[in-house]
């Protein structure tokens, strides 16, 4: 069996001094999608946020993409981030640019130069969630719906190893949502959670 990708072992999570997670245990491994369910408040998004290191394992022992997870230099985060595409809660897309802008900010933060390679890889992955025809427009002239899609298309620019995406079902109808699902299990090469 293949290296797993991400491995947690018997993982404790604080919160300032509240613990929010104790016991975690979970493997990921290439090709699988992963969802986790619970209550609002029972520490899912806590849980994302120490793959990206966001927030720290307090106890246990933790590894994403050959990092460890508690040690961890804060100057190699940015490394680690590079490798995953995240899906956040609240999509943080930048308001103040166009779609097209948002896509082509993280190209360019991420080391890429050729403006016609930029422009077509704009082009596919905004084609690839069916939202070709609003790379003009800024986010709040989006649904949130429509705003969650160009997030997935944000999170897969980079062909990441893993996409981690939070509340990914929220804002979606059943129509559009196995297509989209289809499009981010397709995109990345290695695992969706």
């Amino acid at each position: 069996m293949e290296e797993a990708l991400i491995r947690y072992s018997d993982v404790e999570i604080h919160q300032q001094e509240l613990c929010v997670l104790k016991g975690v245990n979970l493997e990921l491994h290439k090709g699988e999608f992963v969802y986790l369910i619970g209550k609002v408040g029972s520490g899912k998004t806590s849980l994302l946020k120490t793959f990206y290191g966001e927030l720290d394992v307090t106890d246990g022992e933790a590894e994403i993409l050959g990092y460890n997870v508690r040690s961890l230099k804060r100057k190699h985060i940015p490394q680690l981030r590079r490798k995953l595409g995240i899906v956040f809660q609240d999509f943080q897309l930048l308001t103040d640019r166009t779609v097209y802008s948002n896509l082509e900010f993280v190209l360019r933060a991420t080391g890429w130069k050729n403006r016609q390679e930029i422009k077509d890889r704009i082009d596919e992955v905004l084609q690839l969630v069916g939202m070709s025809n609003k790379g003009y427009k800024l986010p709040n002239e989006l649904s949130g719906g429509e705003q969650q899609r160009i997030v997935i298309a944000r999170a897969v620019l980079n062909s990441p190893d893993i996409v981690l995406a939070d509340e990914l079902l929220v804002t979606w109808t059943w129509k559009p949502e196995s297509r989209l699902l289809n499009c981010c299990v397709g995109f990345v090469p290695q695992a969706l959670l």
